[in-house]
């Protein structure tokens, strides 16, 4: 019997989004509620499973960790990629990576929710509400406002399409941008200074790499406007976190909605769980009804394809 080992599943909802019973072997699946950091814990969990099904990158699989799991056969992410999966060393030891398909939509309604969180203030004039007062705050227009996207990709785009919806002139950048593909999504490409500079907003949906990582650091923030937004939904080591803690703190922007941080879950004695004129939301882009149906049926279909001796989405 195969032992399929279900992490993450910090909703308890892999029974309801995954129908195990279409594989066709006979399996003991367990799914774990809870996120182990320590690598020793987890390993001492997964030994014994042959198949484990990770939700995106909240448990990283490195090389060392890998090598501690001889069991393991197969290891399934959602998504199509998985930066903290090291591909090559599961190569090496004859474990097969195989990915799903995503829900586009997820991440961006979330940029979104943040950008409008952010700009009408709603945390703390929610807070006020609960506590007895009224109309602390005043809002900032989006409508005539410019929009930043790093980065204009299957995210990036719709997020600009948006953007333009609610009357907003969009801007973009990333290294590889050209006049064409931003024109065709409603923006104009700007070189990086003049996003910064000019940008009511700022929205981030690059891809976390070598080149990215501290893209946003002291040097970018202080080019921002004092009342512009800064929104994360990409990855937490894009923005360098020391540099916009001290923005916040500073003022030298006017606030930041980020979903995505350094360390996840974010530690409880973290900074940023206290900076002022944040909207903090824990990685809840891809974490919708739509996008799990996805995860969890192709988490399924990939299993079956491994049994079968055929994988499928390799990655």
């Amino acid at each position: 019997m195969h032992r399929i080992a279900v992490l993450d599943d910090y909703q308890s909802v892999a029974a309801r989004f995954a129908d195990w019973s279409l594989l066709p072997e006979p399996v003991d699946v367990v799914a774990f509620a809870d996120h182990l950091d320590d690598e020793d814990a987890l390993v001492e969990r997964l030994t014994g499973f042959d198949v484990v099904v990770a939700m995106r990158e909240r448990t990283p699989f490195p090389r060392a960790v890998l090598t501690r799991l001889p069991n393991l056969r197969l290891l399934v992410t959602t998504g199509r990629r998985n930066a903290s999966i090291d591909v090559a060393a599961a190569t090496d030891r004859g474990i097969t990576v195989s990915g799903t398909a995503s829900h586009a939509s997820g991440p961006v309604e979330l940029t979104w929710a943040l950008i409008l969180a952010a700009a009408r203030h709603l945390p703390r004039e929610d807070a006020s509400v609960r506590a007895g007062g009224w109309q602390e705050t005043v809002g900032t227009d989006l409508d005539g406002a410019t929009l930043g996207v790093l980065g204009l990709g299957r995210l990036g785009a719709r997020v600009a399409q948006i953007g333009r919806a609610f009357g907003m002139d969009v801007v973009a950048w990333s290294q590889n941008l050209t006049d064409e593909r931003a024109a065709e999504v409603g923006a104009r490409r700007v070189d990086r200074h003049e996003l910064f500079a000019t940008a009511d907003v700022v929205t981030v949906h690059l891809v976390l790499s070598d080149r990215t990582r501290g893209l946003i650091g002291a040097t970018e923030l202080e080019q921002m406007k004092p009342t512009a937004l800064l929104v994360n939904t990409s990855r937490g080591p894009i923005v360098d976190e020391a540099a916009l803690l001290a923005a916040l703190r500073d003022g030298t922007i006017a606030g930041a909605g980020l979903d995505v941080f350094d360390r996840e879950p974010l530690p409880r004695d973290h900074p940023l769980r206290s900076a002022p004129r944040t909207v903090l939301t824990p990685h809840l882009g891809y974490v919708t009804e739509k996008t799990y149906e996805v995860f969890y049926r192709e988490a399924v279909e990939d299993v079956a394809a491994w049994m079968a001796g055929e994988p499928v989405r390799v990655l």
